[in-house]
């Protein structure tokens, strides 16, 4: 049973910060070293279980992963034709298609490694490679898997605020959908609270004016809500953030100046909820984020933007830990 031992601490640790606070991306990291060690130790007992089990574990743990990434290779080069046919050319939407791209230039230098190159710098090479690449991916599945648990939150309790974070405006002025949607959510919640009885939460808008924009967002925002029913008294808005720090940081503020108790909601969408939910932690505010529906050919890119975002803000870990695995793949490779 020690073989067990690993996966069982990793579990404890990850109770224990979910516990804490669950907008912290040591969660995440916890949930896939959980996952990992409990693997491992399933396959250390693999001689014990029947052939039919046993042979069912290792394509689980061998081959599921290979061909996963193979079917994820293929999806993301479809979403990114996707991303460019109805989004445009601009970099942001080519990071489906180009991680795509990248699986399969990844697997192909890895099969191919014996027949290129004889040279131990090559073969150091492949295999810093693929440490590398398998590193990235264990974080993004840990994002990823996380994200989905976070998103899974409930607003159980009544809150005081219900903050919705702004994006960009159509033609400067008006709601585009994706901001729609996190409208339509907050303004749910709201009713939701008021038709039980609670009082009415006030509805934040955060949003500031962009170069492009005739007015701020948080005012596009606050429109929208009043065209789709809600007071004017029930109306809040935060017209000077730029980014979603800044959303964090002034809104809190705001919120804090009217009530120190205060309890919120945050609303984004769903791709955005988990890093927004860690930047609210780091903002000291009070509230969970929930995020709204998406549409599903957006969903990857704006996905692994997240990811890249979440993996530059923890750069010098990430840093020090890629340096150590290219170093181990030298070692290994010169011996």
């Amino acid at each position: 049973m020690f073989a067990f031992a690993p996966a069982f601490g990793f579990l404890t640790l990850l109770c224990l910060g979910v516990r804490q606070d669950r907008r912290q991306f040591r969660n995440a990291v916890l949930l896939g070293l959980t996952g990992l060690s409990l693997s491992i130790a399933l396959l250390t007992r693999i001689d014990r279980l029947p052939h039919g089990l046993a042979m069912t574990l290792y394509s689980l743990v061998f081959l599921v992963p290979v061909v996963a990434v193979v079917v994820l290779g293929g999806f993301l080069v479809v979403n990114g034709l996707t991303m460019i046919r109805k989004e445009g050319r601009r970099p942001a939407n080519l990071l489906s298609g180009l991680s795509g791209l990248a699986l399969f230039a990844v697997l192909a230098l890895t099969a191919s490694a014996d027949y290129l190159a004889d040279s131990n710098g090559y073969q150091a090479f492949i295999l810093a490679l693929a440490l590398l690449t398998g590193y990235v991916a264990f974080l993004f599945l840990c994002f990823l898997a996380y994200a989905w648990l976070y998103g899974r939150v409930r607003v159980r309790s009544e809150v005081d605020f219900v903050l919705i974070l702004g994006s960009g405006l159509i033609g400067g002025e008006r709601v585009p959908p994706l901001l729609a949607s996190r409208l339509r959510v907050g303004l749910r919640i709201h009713d939701e609270q008021t038709a039980r009885g609670g009082p009415a939460p006030v509805l934040l808008t955060s949003g500031g004016q962009g170069a492009d924009e005739k007015l701020p967002e948080a005012a596009a925002m606050a429109q929208w809500l009043l065209d789709h029913g809600a007071k004017p008294s029930q109306v809040l808005q935060e017209p000077v953030s730029r980014t979603t720090t800044q959303n964090l940081r002034f809104s809190r503020t705001l919120m804090h100046d009217i009530d120190p108790d205060y309890r919120c909601v945050v609303v984004t969408n769903n791709f955005h909820a988990f890093r927004a939910a860690m930047a609210a932690r780091q903002e000291n505010v009070r509230g969970q984020v929930i995020g709204s529906p998406t549409a599903a050919y957006f969903w990857p890119s704006a996905t692994i933007r997240e990811f890249v975002a979440v993996f530059w803000e923890h750069r010098y870990v990430n840093l020090a830990l890629c340096l150590l695995l290219t170093a181990l793949a030298t070692v290994v490779a010169m011996r």
